[in-house]
């Protein structure tokens, strides 16, 4: 099971796995993640399994693509952010 992000990694993306980018791979029921990257002594892979709720993928299209460090805290705490409303609304005239 800890090989398999890995050749992933190393097949999957046009990137150097070396260069210290981070791998986030999602299971189907979106119910466990594994991170996976490289640091200067060897790979580390951290998983984390939620006990309820499902971690969301919004804003990655395809199931596959980029999202920065801010956007991967976020996904880990279970934050979703959304913009619903404006935060200010103009009073209506009359």
């Amino acid at each position: 099971m800890g090989g398999l992000p890995y050749a992933l990694a190393r097949q999957g993306f046009e990137v150097d796995v070396l260069a210290g980018h981070m791998f986030v791979f999602i299971n189907r029921r979106q119910t466990q993640m594994k991170v996976l990257y490289f640091d200067r002594s060897g790979w580390c892979l951290w998983c984390k399994r939620l006990e309820s709720g499902k971690f969301s993928r919004k804003g990655v299209q395809g199931g596959s693509g980029e999202i920065d460090c801010t956007a991967l805290k976020l996904m880990l705490e279970g934050i979703e952010v959304r913009r619903r409303h404006k935060r200010y609304q103009h009073p209506a005239r009359r």
